[in-house]
């Protein structure tokens, strides 16, 4: 009944997390075991999950920062931390920085199991976002599937990268697509190379799109891109 539920486990303690990602599959779940917070980020710009299963103290990224960065693209999506402090200023900081649950360990796998099927029930589905191939953007209209940008008689075939980005626009548009999620869902890695890269692409989707004059992606100074269609 949970294969259709996806989970991003982040645990950097191996065994704990070898031993709750094979629990959860057997319940049912496809799971992705990250052992870091950086590690998770990236797993979680690449993929599409259900719910984030997040240890507090993990090396490179705690899962406090790792949160508040998921939270920055992804506002739906529940998040239940993991945590051996019991302290009551490290649970207000776990919601602060946007927990649906806590749960402190030890803890029974039955009762891990329980929250987050409740967590699961309380959060309004989301549809996913590789579920949205068709978009209408101002006069044009775009088919992810297909790698097509049509308007009125003219269609234009898309590179695998300027596909992938416009459709990252596309599902953000009106909001602000953070460059270092954009540049770790389409190409793995938001070093410097790569960056530059994403800016010729960007140049070239704004002349694909230029017979809209109402079409602007608009750069955001130290944050990334946002895409309008003006009225």
């Amino acid at each position: 009944m949970n294969k259709n539920i996806k989970i991003l486990l982040a645990e950097d303690d191996v065994n704990l997390g070898n031993l709750l990602s094979d629990y959860l599959k057997a319940k049912g779940y496809a799971t992705d075991l990250a052992i870091n917070g950086d590690e998770a980020f990236t797993l979680f710009a690449k993929g599409s999950y259900d719910l984030c299963l997040f240890d507090v103290m993990m090396p490179v990224k705690d899962g406090f920062t790792l949160a508040k960065e998921i939270r920055k693209i992804n506002e739906n999506i529940p998040i239940v931390f993991l945590t051996a402090k019991s302290m009551k200023e490290d649970t207000l900081q776990g919601f602060e920085s946007g927990a649906d649950d806590y749960i402190s360990k030890p803890f029974s796998m039955e009762e891990l199991l329980a929250r987050i099927t409740a967590v699961l029930r309380r959060s309004k589905p989301q549809a996913k976002e590789e579920e949205v191939s068709i978009f209408a953007i101002g006069n044009y209209n775009f088919d992810y599937q297909k790698r097509l940008l049509m308007i009125g008689d003219t269609t234009q075939k898309l590179t695998s990268k300027e596909n992938d980005l416009l459709r990252l626009l596309a599902l953000n548009q009106g909001k602000i697509l953070e460059r270092t999620y954009a540049l770790k869902a389409i190409w793995g890695d938001d070093n410097y190379f790569n960056a530059r890269s994403m800016d010729v692409y960007i140049a070239k989707l704004r002349k694909h799109l230029s017979q809209d004059e109402r079409i602007e992606i608009m750069n955001v100074h130290g944050r990334g891109f946002r895409f309008f269609v003006h009225e």
